[in-house]
């Protein structure tokens, strides 16, 4: 059973993995873009580690005599797979944000927008 949840979390994750990619050549615009690479890297990337980590989790048979070290071994595994899991679910959408923060501060301006300076003068 454990093995069909992780196929299909990691299932999941490559399906947001493409969607993200196809946004990235398909959106007309910087922010749009950034937005398909931040949010779907971030969820896919948390979904496939989850799945990874389930997937190893499985192996786990709990404290026999003889398999201790292999289980504690599968536990710190895990936990290191959470733990990047963890990492990538803050920095993503921080380092999203800065890019996008920079691109505005450069004058990128989005698609289909009409963005004048609050100081300019209308000439008609």
């Amino acid at each position: 059973m454990t093995d069909w949840i992780a196929i299909i979390l990691i299932a999941t994750g490559l399906f947001f993995f493409l969607g993200a990619a196809i946004g990235l050549v398909r959106f007309p615009d910087f922010y749009t873009r950034m937005h398909a690479a931040g949010k779907g890297d971030t969820l896919s990337t948390i979904l496939i580690l989850s799945g990874l980590a389930i997937y190893y989790l499985h192996h786990f048979s709990g404290f026999e005599e003889g398999e201790v070290r292999a289980d504690i071994t599968t536990i710190l595994v895990v936990i290191k797979v959470i733990g990047i899991a963890g990492f990538v679910m803050l920095t993503s959408p921080t380092s999203t944000h800065a890019l996008m923060q920079a691109g505005y501060e450069e004058g990128i301006k989005p698609v289909g927008k009409d963005l004048k300076d609050d100081h300019e003068e209308d000439p008609a």
